[in-house]
């Protein structure tokens, strides 16, 4: 059975990741709109850097928890 301190250590760590990976995604999608690229073609660009680090992100995570919960 997994702790409640686990389960809030989990949840945390996902809002942590969530932030981590909106900035990530806005600061992409800013550098692509000062490079000169459309308000489409910049949010897109974001987007795509938002999912590759949710996607590496929750793959590290899914590494790091393995066996533990």
């Amino acid at each position: 059975m997994t702790s409640p301190t686990h389960l809030m250590l989990l949840a945390l760590l996902l809002a942590v990741l969530t932030l981590f990976c909106t900035l990530v995604g806005a600061a992409a999608g800013l550098l692509a709109r000062i490079d000169g690229a459309t308000y489409a073609a910049a949010l897109l660009r974001g987007a795509v850097a938002f999912a590759g680090s949710a996607t590496l992100s929750l793959a590290l995570l899914t590494l790091a928890t393995a066996g533990r919960i």
